[in-house]
């Protein structure tokens, strides 16, 4: 444990708890949609800034380098492709979605299948986003209690206290602008980590040949279907994250939320390829470790130096906190917009959605600590969130941009169909080593196109051209 460590630390969390109470005043947060949407006005510095740490969370620095340090550096490229490939999509449709300026997904599928889809998807959006929160929370236990005393659970509870704190108080723009620090930190201390690592494993060559065997092939010792079911739930999740769908509309133009996803492309592989290479040179330097805490043991061991071992520490606790901070507003937004207000919230008005928002960020956050308990490590709670959200959401979404033949009982039974193979493929003990994405995604595609084409096509709705060009 280092003193130094656990200054930078508490010098970061000081900063964001800091940052969180000055955008909660009133005159900066006075409704509902500034809330969620920052009043819109958000530059595009910062908006590259949110949208790639809203993106690169635990999932990343944890969960995914836990797969890179087992199963190696070629595998674990595979495994974050799913990033740039779907930024890539969000890029030809990033004007669409600013144009759409949605609150949530399901209200999006509201204005093209109606009330009723919108209430499901609503359900399934919160249930996955409650176990990424779940995900964040346990990520930055980790973290914790490898620099301080603390113990996994009380790491965890810390850091549910923070995340909710900073969620609750100024919504999207304490959560943006916190982004915009732990963006610069996480990205510094990961870039500058990487040459001081591989200098520790004998350069380059000594990296190669220094890999555990199955580490060095081309699958990292997985079947290519298995490869397969990591690649997926990523990618599936990123096409139509409603976290960043959310921070598009919150763009001040067009112009803007275009600009914002070309420099989160960029900005992006800057992440996912130092995490693999120093989660697989930790093979190296710590074999037979857990590996979830790959990357931050090469901090808190004394493979860096103390300064940057604690910057980067830091920068992963900014990325837990930041991703969590996003879900929770996200989610809380299904609960307000999609829930409350469907089902007779809006008499309470604009600051009545506000409290709701509020309270529905608190009752995520109990939620998320119990289910955080359930799984054993975080790349098994991420692959069961992104695919129950990815299974069941992106087909719907899809639908409404791309195909005019979709109904409404074709979505409601691809939400239906990808939740439910989701969740019965976890329950039954994912047979043959499979993530539930490889069963989930073609149940929930089948579903929505049989039964599509097995009622009658819907009639053209002005509500329709929503997001088109």
């Amino acid at each position: 444990m280092q003193t130094t460590h656990i200054v930078i630390l508490g010098l970061y969390l000081l900063a964001m708890v800091g940052i969180g109470l000055y955008f909660s005043r009133s005159s900066k947060v006075s409704g509902g949609d500034d809330f969620l949407f920052a009043g819109r006005s958000l530059s595009t510095p910062v908006m590259i800034a949110t949208l790639l740490v809203t993106w690169v969370g635990s999932g990343t620095i944890i969960g995914g380098a836990n797969f890179a340090y087992n199963h190696g550096p070629i595998a674990g490229m595979v495994f974050f492709a799913g990033t740039p490939l779907g930024i890539l999509v969000l890029l030809l449709i990033a004007r669409r979605i600013r144009r759409a300026a949605r609150h949530t997904i399901p209200e999006l599928l509201e204005a093209r299948f109606g009330t009723g889809v919108r209430t499901v998807a609503a359900l399934v959006t919160a249930v996955a986003y409650i176990g990424l929160v779940a995900a964040q929370f346990v990520g930055g236990g980790y973290v914790l209690a490898l620099i301080t005393p603390l113990d996994d659970t009380q790491g965890t509870l810390v850091v549910a206290v923070v995340v909710t704190v900073l969620t609750v108080t100024g919504g999207l723009f304490s959560v943006a602008y916190t982004d915009f620090i732990s963006a610069v930190l996480v990205l510094g201390a990961l870039v500058a980590s990487v040459p001081v690592v591989l200098l520790a494993v004998g350069g380059p060559s000594g990296y190669w040949q220094g890999l555990p065997e199955a580490a060095s092939t081309p699958t990292g010792g997985l079947t290519g279907l298995q490869l397969l079911g990591y690649f997926l739930p990523l990618f599936l999740l990123l096409l139509a994250d409603q976290n960043l769908y959310q921070r598009l509309a919150a763009a001040k133009d067009e112009r803007s939320a275009r600009n914002s996803t070309l420099g989160m492309l960029f900005s992006s592989f800057l992440v996912f390829v130092p995490v693999v290479l120093l989660a697989t040179a930790a093979a190296i330097l710590l074999p037979g470790i857990n590996g979830d805490e790959s990357v931050l043991r090469l901090a808190s061991e004394g493979h860096l130096p103390v300064v940057l071992g604690g910057v980067l520490l830091a920068g992963a606790v900014a990325f837990v906190i930041t991703t969590g901070s996003s879900f929770m507003l996200s989610g809380a937004s299904n609960i307000a917009f999609d829930l409350f207000a469907r089902f007779g919230g809006d008499r309470i008005g604009d600051r009545g959605t506000l409290i709701v928002q509020r309270v529905s960020v608190l009752a995520i956050a109990l939620v998320a600590i119990a289910l955080g308990l359930y799984f054993p490590t975080v790349l098994d709670l991420q692959m069961y969130s992104y695919t129950i959200y990815g299974a069941a959401i992106t087909p719907a979404v899809f639908a409404v941009l791309f195909w005019k033949r979709a109904t409404t009982a074709g979505a409601v039974a691809a939400l239906v169909a990808g939740a439910a193979a989701t969740i019965g493929w976890e329950m039954a003990g994912a047979p043959g080593d499979l993530n539930g994405v490889i069963i989930a995604l073609p149940t929930a595609v089948l579903s929505l196109v049989a039964v599509s084409l097995l009622t009658k096509a819907p009639e053209v709705r002005s509500s329709e051209a929503v997001g088109a060009d």
